[in-house]
């Protein structure tokens, strides 16, 4: 398997997610809308549950719902996110590697990312994640220079600057959404604001 590039919008919204619920297990699904061959270019994610990780019929529904979505939008699910509860901990729990498998009998490529909740201060240098591919009927960790996300400063200094205006209080994820389904899962508003703060005219990419 090649390389893997995250996109600012797919980073900063785990990112986002991670510090919204800093005590508890979060997870989503890594989408892609590249079609390009070889390279897995992660373009967004949709952040999953905040509870009950493992709880099978809500995981089963969001999936089926998200893949709706994809099919609608010309996107489709390429990987999984996670961050555990206790931030010393970035290992792929039982839950994980599960949803992880789920995605890769659709897509061989599938990536497992794991947030290291011990690295996710503003100020860190490089990129909080730990990622896996699947080789043989294993999830093994992938060479972290296979995983690319370009501009990576002007991605965490978006990432400090959402949280910094409080950007992650309007962050829906699935669960929140069953709650309330006037919530939009997708979030589309947080999608527009991360798209005007990295556009060339604020001076990032």
């Amino acid at each position: 398997m090649g390389e893997v590039e995250l996109s600012c919008r797919a980073y900063v919204k785990m990112y986002l997610h991670a510090c919204l619920f800093p005590r508890c297990s979060i997870n989503g699904l890594l989408l892609s809308s590249s079609s390009a061959g070889g390279a897995v270019c992660v373009t967004d994610c949709v952040p999953l549950l905040h509870s009950h990780l493992p709880l099978a019929p809500i995981t089963q529904l969001a999936l089926t719902q998200v893949d709706v979505w994809c099919s609608q939008t010309q996107q489709r699910i390429v990987g999984y996110y996670q961050a555990n509860a206790c931030v010393s901990d970035s290992s792929p729990t039982p839950c994980a590697l599960k949803i992880a498998d789920k995605i890769a009998e659709q897509f061989d490529s599938a990536v497992l990312l794991m947030l290291d909740g011990s690295k996710m201060s503003p100020d860190y240098r490089v990129p909080p994640i730990v990622m896996y591919e699947r080789k043989d009927s294993r999830w093994t960790l992938k060479d972290k220079h296979m995983i690319m996300l370009r501009q990576w400063e002007e991605t965490r200094a978006i990432a400090g600057q959402m949280m910094e205006s409080g950007d992650h209080m309007q962050l829906v994820d699935f669960d929140t959404h069953l709650d309330d389904i006037t919530k939009d899962w997708t979030n589309q508003k947080l999608n527009t604001k991360i798209a005007e703060l990295a556009s060339p005219a604020n001076g990032n990419i």
